[in-house]
């Protein structure tokens, strides 16, 4: 194997760590949550660190590959990793604030049983599942399914924040505790923006098509 063959398969290995990482930061806030567990949520809060090196290091290694003047094909792998990078550490943001709310949602009783959002986390999380096997296993049929499910993760937020703003017009003294869930749903809502973005770059990296803005993107 030459060099430069080994310097694309570390790449590719650290995207795949950071996306476990990543991937595992939102399933660790959401259970923190749930069970009320102040010690994972702060486990969430400090591992935030490990997914931005792991960025810091992508972006190391795709610069200093690109300086060797890559095939086309090697190149768009190169970028759509960038891109992929930055996107698995917004997810890792994400998951980091869900954590950060979660712990401060612990300390009051809790308003109502969480229903709608781990829901919303399931649903966002098999799409950021989803649109990293695509990237991975190069299969731009699966990043396709991926893009037309964000939709419903939208639609699940509206109707979460439409409940707690009843809520805190109902009870004002429920307002913080609807804030913090309110920010959660969001959250989520923005991790399957990342996967929507990460099924794209996906396509694009297979079909060598820019999709963001076409009529395929919305089939």
């Amino acid at each position: 194997m030459t060099h430069y063959s080994e310097e694309m398969n570390r790449l590719k290995e650290t995207i795949l760590a950071m996306a476990s990482h990543a991937e595992s930061a939102v399933a660790r806030a959401m259970r923190a949550l749930v069970e009320r567990d102040d010690a994972l949520a702060l486990k969430v809060e400090a591992d935030d660190t490990i997914i931005d090196q792991f960025e810091i290091e992508v972006d190391d290694l795709s610069i200093h590959l690109l300086t060797k003047a890559p095939l086309a094909t090697d190149l768009r792998f190169i970028t759509a990793v960038m891109k992929i990078s930055q996107n698995l550490e917004r997810v890792g943001d994400e998951g980091c604030s869900i954590a950060r709310r979660a712990h401060d949602l612990n300390a009051e009783p809790q308003l109502k049983p969480y229903i709608d959002l781990p829901r919303m986390a399931q649903m966002a999380h098999g799409m950021l599942h989803d649109a990293l096997t695509a990237f991975i296993e190069g299969k731009p049929e699966l990043a396709l399914t991926v893009i037309p499910r964000d939709k419903e993760v939208d639609a699940l937020n509206r109707q979460l924040h439409r409940e707690l703003s009843s809520f805190m017009v109902e009870n004002p003294a429920t307002i913080t505790r609807c804030l913090h869930l309110m920010v959660i749903s969001k959250c989520l809502e923005r991790i399957a923006d990342h996967a929507t973005n990460i099924a794209e770059d996906a396509v694009y990296l297979y079909e060598a098509k820019d999709i963001r803005h076409s009529a395929q993107k919305n089939q």
